[in-house]
């Protein structure tokens, strides 16, 4: 098997806008958070696949944890970025900021840590090209991607 070539997560980083509209929102006018999930899995599955470069699959949503409302009007803005890879698996973080579109006031809303694995054209896991963190924030999303990676096995282990 030929050695693959790193990424940096910068390479594969993804950010899109949405803006929160009725139909995203429940009756108390704040984002339904299952919305927030779907947009948080596709925002973070392109980044995966960008890093990739091939098919891959959601195998797990380690953490997401809604700290903002986010109102109707507002703009939800959604960055993903690869923090980690083992062998075919991928740690992908996403921060969600709600922005005040007349005054630019923002507030982080939402973030999530996403685990995806790299397929082959016959739909089982490959290997996923390293990650090499270059800035004092990647590296610190990494050794953070690290210890969550490590909790998530010890926690199987005591769960089976």
């Amino acid at each position: 098997m030929e050695q693959q070539k790193g990424k940096s997560p910068k390479e594969s980083a993804v950010e899109t806008r949405y803006i929160l509209m009725p139909q995203h929102a429940n009756p108390q006018g704040t984002a339904f958070g299952g919305v927030i999930m779907a947009w948080i899995d596709t925002v973070a599955a392109m980044a995966a696949q960008k890093h990739a470069g091939c098919e891959v699959v959601t195998a797990g949503i380690d953490s997401l944890i809604f700290k903002e409302p986010i109102r109707i009007g507002d703009h939800v803005v959604l960055k993903a970025s690869v923090n980690y890879v083992s062998r075919s698996s991928m740690e992908v973080g996403v921060q969600v900021t709600r922005e005040d579109p007349y005054s630019g006031q923002k507030a982080i809303a939402t973030t999530a840590h996403l685990t995806f694995v790299a397929l082959d054209e016959n739909k089982k896991p490959t290997p996923a090209p390293p990650i090499l963190p270059q800035t004092q924030e990647e590296k610190r999303r990494y050794e953070n991607a690290e210890l969550r990676v490590q909790a998530r096995k010890e926690l199987l282990k005591k769960i089976k």
